[in-house]
């Protein structure tokens, strides 16, 4: 307001206004201001009063599925760790006790690696029990270093009292659990062909690989048939030539484990003799479908059909290998060939490969593995012992050449298993290992039935996605050849290779022991120290389990354990990779002791690319960290801009996403600002007056707020946190910013400060910031509290201990229906242009010095009649006329039915409200002044409103 003053009126008549103030700024050390609350707020262990806030309500339990304990934490952590937070505060918003333990998976081989740099291998410079301490030493800094910014991002829980899969007491209830799926008979050992990587010197799990380019020797090799007059019984042809199968391999170093030539048996074949200019005919036998296009790989440049038949009469057919003179091999039949590719024909050596190895048991095949965990071929092995595997390759191309058995060699480019640490080519390679079987008792039946009848999947093609990982997957191969990890702690008959039959006591033995010793308990005893004199005849395994397991195991080591949780859990959530990891280990194990699933809900969540849709990598130097965005925009911002995302998908990160963030932050924190700074002074319990007596466009702001509280309510219930951000934003813009504060400026800067018609906006301000800081609060949870005490007379300390709002309607009918309210708002959109174009045309020069005269048909006219001299306060103008329709007046707006003609307002501005009026200047006593700040000065009457 303007503060000039004629010589005649010297009254200071902006001293009459009532001008907001509050504490809440906006103010550029965010990131400063977050941490210094995030000490004040833990020093008041903010966790533990939330969950006293809720002791005796109904339990939701999001349970943490644990990150690694190794290395700084990445923007996928971020995403992972604030939507949970999101979710658990909206949850405790809804009367829920919602407790959230996060956890950590602590044992494997990259804390190994980590140790191996900084004090050696084990039995080299550094013996097991110091290895294992000194790993467990690492992972406790990785655990405290990640914390530090899990906490710093605004998450809440119970941070001083984590769980850890290598707490003690963890680590004998991941020993008890696989107690209980042996018992359950699902745990048997096996000489079985697993993911091996010659890096680890390990087994892998599934979720352990992934799939990249590699180069690799593709050739072609003929098993000559022996007998050719059993050949030729078989075709009904009389063979004469020497016949080769051909098979097509891109791994020539599992030739010497070859043990048979694999045909379909419904497959068309072919036995034909090629021919060539430069070399003899050869006769070979392909399938029907690739004939032509392996001769000519082959340099024969054309073909003769001898006979044409399905596989299956060649089963049991002999064929001689073609590097071991000594080892002649049988066809056998497969469903898993096709003829896609190649010749039809595939290499069979059951322990180099999960087909080979299936297709083998029908036929009693040897499951042979010559290569040894360093990919050397074993002192036992046929040929080429004591060669690296890889150094092999190109002998045994050139020793089938001699033979005359290459009949091509060319490189390819095609997509092969790696390891997910070292970045390397695996092999498959047979060990004896410990598995849980996956059909031996019904367990993945048992998981399928669970994925269709128990489990709810947020997105709902996460259900495919586990679904099909499900029915593909081989066993699972749960033991490890390293040294820090939970053991499994069997003892094997040297002789008949059972368990001891005292197993399940065995178990619990050790399993006491490990509660009061660690996992040491185990390591550092002997077999005779549990069984005695069984000893001589029982080996102890000394295998690690996978870590899937031990993660995979929380709901009976964590869940079950720890009062405040439950098994199972309302939802588990991670990200979309997690279906072929912590989220099918945890399903398997559950459905394998429980025969139930371990979660209600299942989450899925995308990875975050760069604005070019490119994973983040050092090596594309695209990376962002959460601290650096932390740095830039506070945590508040990070969260927000993890809201605004649609998770279900890849989510965005770059400078423009964030800036756009930032804007919609800024938005909100902004309208916040606006609402508390315009409680100044108002005492809601003597101020604040019933719904059914405040100003029609008062009741109608806190009808539109209902509506949207329902909208966002129901967008975290669904875990719809996008919508949640949207509807804010909205809310901002439209409803507050682009409409009801605008209007009520006037009301609250310039009617007395005690009249109803500013305690009317002044509650509807009050019920809307109520309801508005819950809103954000699991959202942006440093702005929610920073605002929270500053509502009058908030009692309550914490947002975060607080239910939804109940924001109170109107029992009586609304001056105008909300469709009305509606129509109001599409009116007052297009008079604003008219005044925007008025004011370019500087025929007036704000919207206070502008009438505005609307000639309305007969529908828009009863809806402005209905608010009479207001109506003019709703469009921000001095001077409003509204007249019958007529197509000759005015200009045409967007509007149909709707002419407008705005021009200079009649009368003088008033020196206090700023409208043009007639009658400023008509009072005497009070010079500048129209006839409403009259009454509304501190010696008034004060104004009263009935409609806007």
């Amino acid at each position: 307001m303007s503060d000039k003053q004629t010589p005649e009126n010297a009254v200071d008549y902006k001293a009459t206004l009532n001008l907001p103030g509050t504490d809440f700024a906006m103010k550029a050390n965010l990131a400063v201001r977050e941490a210094k609350w995030l000490e004040e707020w833990y020093a008041d262990d903010i966790y533990q009063q939330i969950r006293a806030s809720r002791i005796g309500k109904k339990k939701y339990v999001l349970h943490d599925g644990p990150p690694y304990a190794n290395g700084q934490i990445h923007l996928g952590h971020a995403v992972n760790k604030v939507l949970k937070d999101i979710i658990i505060k909206s949850r405790v918003m809804d009367g829920f006790d919602a407790p959230y333990v996060p956890g950590w998976d602590c044992h494997g081989l990259p804390i190994e690696l980590k140790v191996e740099e900084k004090v050696g291998k084990v039995g080299v410079k550094v013996d097991a029990s110091t290895f294992r301490k000194a790993c467990r030493e690492y992972a406790y800094t990785q655990v405290e270093l990640q914390k530090k910014d899990f906490i710093r991002m605004g998450v809440f829980g119970d941070w001083n009292n984590p769980y850890l899969t290598m707490n003690f007491k963890q680590e004998a209830d991941i020993v008890r659990s696989l107690g209980a799926i042996a018992k359950a008979g699902h745990i048997e050992p096996g000489l079985k062909p697993v993911n091996w990587c010659l890096d680890c010197g390990s087994a892998l799990a599934e979720a352990e690989v992934e799939y990249e380019d590699k180069k690799s020797d593709a050739i072609d090799v003929g098993f000559t048939v022996v007998d050719l007059a059993d050949l030729s019984a078989r075709l009904g042809v009389d063979v004469k030539d020497s016949t080769d199968i051909v098979i097509w391999t891109t791994t020539p170093w599992t030739l010497p484990a070859n043990q048979a030539v694999a045909l379909h048996a419904e497959l068309e074949y072919q036995l034909v003799k090629a021919r060539g200019e430069e070399q003899a005919e050869q006769n070979f036998i392909l399938a029907k479908t690739l004939v032509e296009s392996a001769t000519q790989r082959y340099g024969f440049s054309s073909v003769e059909v001898l006979a044409e038949f399905a596989g299956s009469k060649l089963e049991n057919l002999v064929l001689q290998h073609p590097l071991i003179t000594e080892r002649q091999v049988p066809v056998i039949l497969g469903e898993h060939v096709t003829d896609a590719s190649g010749t039809g024909a595939v290499h069979t050596a059951p322990g180099h490969g999960v087909d080979d190895y299936k297709v083998g048991l029908q036929y009693n095949l040897k499951v042979d593995n010559p290569v040894g965990g360093n990919g050397v071929y074993l002192p036992t092995a046929p040929i080429f012992a004591g060669e690296h595997i890889y150094k092999a390759n190109p002998q045994i191309i050139a020793a089938l050449g001699e033979a005359n058995k290459l009949w091509a060699h060319h490189p390819i480019k095609h997509s092969y298993p790696h390891c997910w640490r070292h970045k390397t080519p695996i092999i498959f390679r047979a060990t004896p290992q410990w598995f849980i079987s996956m059909d031996a008792k019904g367990l993945r039946q048992g998981a399928l039935n669970a994925i269709e009848n128990e489990i709810s999947f947020v997105p709902d093609w996460g259900k495919n996605r586990i679904q099909a990982m499900i029915e593909g997957r081989p066993d699972w191969c749960i033991s490890r050849q390293r040294t820090w990890g939970v053991p499994i702690p069997f003892f094997v008959h040297k002789d008949t290779n059972e368990l001891h039959p005292r197993t399940p006591e065995l178990i619990e033995e050790v399993a006491k022991l490990i509660e009061q010793e660690g996992i040491d308990g185990w390591y550092n005893r002997e077999a005779k120290d549990f069984i005695g004199d069984d000893a001589e005849h029982y080996n102890a395994v000394r295998d690690t389990l996978d870590v899937w397991f031990d993660s995979g195991t929380t709901h009976y080591a964590v869940l079950r354990e720890r009062e405040e949780l439950q098994d199972p859990a309302d939802l588990y959530l991670e990200g979309s990779d997690q279906h072929r990891g912590w989220f099918q280990s945890s399903l398997l194990t559950s459905i394998a002791i429980n025969e139930r699933a371990p979660y209600k809900g299942l989450l899925t969540h995308g990875f975050v690319v760069d604005e070019k849709g490119r994973k983040m990598s050092k090596s594309l130097g695209n990376i962002i960290t959460p601290q650096d965005i932390i740095k830039d925009m506070g945590a508040d911002g990070l969260r927000f801009w993890i809201a605004s995302a649609d998770y279900r998908y890849e989510m965005t990160a770059g400078k423009e996403i964030f800036s756009r963030a930032s804007d919609g932050y800024r938005r909100i924190r902004n309208t916040l600002r606006f609402l508390l700074a315009n409680l100044n002074g108002f005492k809601p319990s003597t101020d604040a007056l019933p719904v059914d007596q405040l100003i029609a466009l008062d009741q109608y702001i806190l009808q539109r707020a209902s509506e949207v509280q329902e909208t966002i309510k129901k967008a975290y219930e669904d875990m719809n946190f996008h919508i949640v951000t949207s509807a804010l934003t909205n809310f901002c813009i439209n409803d507050l910013g682009g409409f009801y504060l605008d209007i009520i400026k006037d009301r609250q800067y310039t009617t007395k400060a005690d009249s109803q018609a500013r305690h009317s906006a002044q509650t509807a301000l009050y019920h809307l910031v109520q309801a508005f800081v819950r809103w954000m609060a699991p959202i942006l949870s440093f702005t929610a509290q920073e605002a929270w005490p500053l509502i009058p007379e908030q009692s309550e300390k914490y947002v975060f201990t607080a239910e939804w709002y109940e924001l109170p309607v109107a029992s009586e009918a609304n001056v105008l229906a909300e469709s009305e309210w509606q129509t109001l708002i599409t009116v007052k959109s297009a008079v604003n242009k008219f005044i925007e174009a008025a004011r370019t045309a500087k025929t007036v020069g704000s919207n206070l010095s502008a009438k505005v005269e609307l000639w309305a048909n007969a529908e828009l006219k009863a809806v402005l009649d209905k608010l009479g001299d207001e109506l003019r306060f709703v469009l921000i103008t001095s001077q409003v006329i509204v007249n019958e329709f007529d197509a000759a007046q005015g200009e045409a707006s967007d509007l149909d039915g709707l002419n407008v003609k705005v021009s200079a307002a009649d009368g003088e501005k008033c020196v206090r409200c700023w409208h043009v009026l007639p009658d400023v200047n008509t009072h005497p006593a009070h010079p500048g002044l129209c006839g409403r700040c009259i009454i509304n000065l501190p010696t008034g009457q004060g104004e009263e409103r009935k409609y806007a």
